[in-house]
């Protein structure tokens, strides 16, 4: 949908299925960010899309809501300001001149309409053949998260270290805007997108962050940007 529209369109779920179930596991999981809104009529084909990618091995699917079709008649409650900001800083490093909903950015470098499912299989098969440049872990020790990196083999340069903060699910009847009289099951919904801090990946990486709380959370090395991701871990 507009400020550039990827349209609505339909998807075969079976060949989309058959496709992902096709696709191996990386070492290092692939991130795929959905930008996505309550109120587009475009993106529920998008938000299906990534419900099955927020189950699949060797994928770190989120969902970051934006606030931009917030006027048009139902105000998104997932959408932040943060995430409209992190999707125009994607489209500045891309030379795009919009930005628009429902749109996928997978790996933080490739940029796709969030409702072409054999597009993003085809992207997320790409990104898993390319063999991983470091070790990342994050573990959870009681109310703080460990994290742990081997320096990128070959060097990636200065290097952003980031927290995220996600629901697993929501579900939404929505009663107005474009939207109006659907009720839908959201998936992986950013809460909590934190720098923690730059890394010159020169020597292992190792910090200790305050995690309260039991909201799951991944950690995302990515290149200033945002950049391409360079490695990316579950918080277990």
């Amino acid at each position: 949908m507009a400020l550039k529209s990827g349209g609505k369109m339909l998807f075969g779920a079976l060949a989309f299925c058959a496709a992902l179930a096709g696709v191996a596991r990386a070492e290092s999981p692939v991130v795929v960010e959905l930008y996505t809104s309550q109120g587009c009529s475009s993106c529920p084909p998008a938000d299906e899309i990534l419900a099955k990618l927020a189950n699949k091995p060797g994928v770190i699917a989120l969902a970051l809501h934006v606030d931009y079709w917030d006027y048009i008649g139902w105000k998104d409650a997932f959408a932040r300001p943060e995430h409209t900001k992190r999707q125009k800083a994607y489209a500045h490093q891309a030379g795009a001149r919009t930005i628009y909903t429902p749109q996928m950015v997978i790996g933080g470098v490739d940029h796709v309409v969030g409702a072409r499912p054999m597009d993003v299989v085809d992207l997320l098969g790409s990104h898993k053949a390319r063999p991983p440049v470091m070790q990342l872990t994050a573990r959870r020790e009681g109310e703080e998260v460990a994290i742990a990196g081997t320096p990128p083999e070959p060097a990636q340069g200065t290097l952003v270290v980031q927290l995220v903060r996600f629901t697993p699910q929501e579900t939404v009847a929505i009663k107005r805007g474009e939207n109006a009289g659907l009720t839908m099951s959201y998936h992986n919904i950013v809460r909590d997108w934190q720098v923690l801090s730059e890394w010159d990946g020169v020597a292992a990486l190792e910090l200790r962050v305050p995690a309260p709380g039991e909201a799951p959370a991944v950690v995302i090395v990515q290149k200033p940007g945002p950049g391409e991701i360079v490695a990316a871990a579950r918080v277990k």
